[in-house]
């Protein structure tokens, strides 16, 4: 006899948990399937996102800035601590600490909001039927009035430098070195491979990032790319743009990759091999041949703009969707649909989801670039202004970047706002704030921001949208 639920949810990432969790808000009963297991056999909820990506980097990031601070800035605010040392073992014991706070925090909110939390293997069948198989015992059937399809995505594999789990990882197994790699390679220059890079560079290495496109962050606004990419090789990475990977070979003394770029053939000699090439969604097997779900060639489950598939109370949510594949997303498209399930009014506004890159310094965008603007045909006005003339930044020895928002020439509507910057993933919020109210760029104009704060920087680039910014000279 199967079990049955008002709402059964397969994944426990950041869009699958979330589900569940309004789910039981509204009062439905809830079971959330989850399959993760860690590499050392234990079981824990969060998905990727917890457990081997953002949470457990942004530690390592934290970490290894302020190596990078203590040896480089420090002495310009009066701070002499001698030769700085990393104990690595330390610094991944704090890391897998807070991993463990967090991933433990989903159990007890599931345990609190009374929601049947399963670990295993979910598998939808045809009439919203849910194939349980657990890590051990018996398979079991659920059946729910509504099933939410959450399972999230994994790491894209080179087919010419495969994972061996040692020499060559994925994002994850670069979050677990127990040893600093004397010279390594980062294959994709995008998001995961620049934080990843950043980390290991702070903390010794000589890192290659080995970027396929010509484009630097191809995605972000190119002056900011343009900008970020300078202070980058300022640091010492050594990015590498058009560098095409065609194979590789394991030798005793580590790994010879062989590239071509605009050069010709070309090869580096590394120790360690990180592969960020982008991730594709976790849908293979996810569903029964015939239930009525489908996916596009890339793998991704097709729904609508309220995330419905094609078959009545069935959803998908997360990176197993269209759009960006970002934790806040899927998160705010659980919210979505479980409202949508309790007959409440929601939905999601794709065109104020913002985008954060945690490298120092962090880059942060939401809504269009200026390229998006100009190829749209319509008439725009730009306002920038840098961080070398904010007292915040200057005080705390951070003012490199900028803010530049884009705003529409008829009705002033901002349209986009980009940051590089000191704390620029917390300065975004106030961005996603006006455009979510689609303010114009004299409502953040009229803003008063605190002084002396970051938050500056954003309302004198306001202001330089009209050539009235007070601390810059105007054009």
């Amino acid at each position: 006899m199967s079990k049955k639920f008002d709402v059964v949810v397969i994944g426990a990432g950041p869009a699958g948990y979330v589900t569940a969790i309004r789910a039981a808000q509204l009062g439905m009963s809830v079971a959330c399937i989850d399959d993760w297991k860690n590499h050392d056999g234990s079981l824990s909820y969060g998905g990727t996102c917890l457990n081997a990506g953002c949470i457990p980097s942004k530690a390592l990031l934290e970490s290894s800035e302020l190596v990078h601070r203590a040896k480089y800035e420090f002495a310009a605010h009066g701070i002499d601590t001698g030769p700085v040392k990393v104990d690595l073992a330390k610094m991944q014991q704090r890391k897998a600490g807070i991993v463990k706070q967090l991933t433990g925090g989903i159990s007890a909110l599931f345990k609190a909001n009374k929601i049947t939390a399963l670990q295993g293997r979910g598998r939808l069948l045809k009439d919203r039927k849910v194939e349980f198989t657990p890590h051990a015992g018996k398979v079991e059937i659920l059946r729910g009035k509504n099933v939410i399809l959450a399972s999230g995505s994994v790491p894209v594999e080179l087919r010419q430098v495969p994972f061996d789990g040692k020499t060559v990882v994925d994002s994850w197994g670069a979050l677990e070195f127990d040893s600093v790699p004397k010279r390594l390679a980062v294959i994709g220059g995008g998001v995961i491979g620049l934080e990843l890079g950043s980390v290991w560079q702070r903390l010794g290495a000589e890192v290659v990032v080995l970027e396929a496109l010509d484009d630097f962050l191809f995605m972000i606004d190119r002056q900011i790319a343009r900008d970020t990419l300078r202070q980058f090789k300022r640091q010492g990475l050594d990015i590498r743009l058009g560098a095409k990977v065609s194979g590789a070979t394991r030798g005793k003394s580590g790994i010879r990759l062989e590239y071509s770029n605009s050069k010709g053939e070309q090869e580096i000699e590394v120790d360690k091999v990180i592969v960020c090439v982008g991730r594709r969604p976790h849908s293979v097997d996810l569903f029964e041949q015939g239930c009525g779900v489908t996916t596009d060639s890339r793998g991704f489950v097709e729904v609508d703009e309220e995330c419905r598939t094609g078959v009545a109370d069935v959803w998908a949510i997360g990176d197993l969707v269209r759009g960006p594949m970002l934790a806040h997303k899927g998160s705010e498209e659980g919210v979505m649909v479980a409202d949508l399930i309790a007959g409440e009014i929601s939905e999601v506004n794709y065109n104020t989801i913002p985008s954060v890159i945690y490298t120092a310094p962090e880059i942060a965008w939401v809504g269009q670039n200026e390229e998006e603007v100009k190829k749209s045909g319509r008439a725009y006005k730009v306002g920038t202004f840098s961080f070398a003339a904010n007292s915040r930044a200057k005080a705390m020895e951070m003012a490199t970047g900028m803010v530049k928002i884009i705003a529409a020439r008829d009705d002033d509507e901002i349209l986009g706002v980009h940051i590089a910057g000191p704390m620029a993933g917390e300065l975004i919020a106030e961005a996603v704030l006006a455009m979510e109210f689609s303010a114009s760029a004299e409502d953040l104009q009229r803003t008063i921001h605190g002084h002396p704060t970051l938050s500056e920087a954003l309302h004198e680039a306001a202001l330089a949208v009209d050539n009235r910014a007070i601390h810059a000279v105007n054009n």
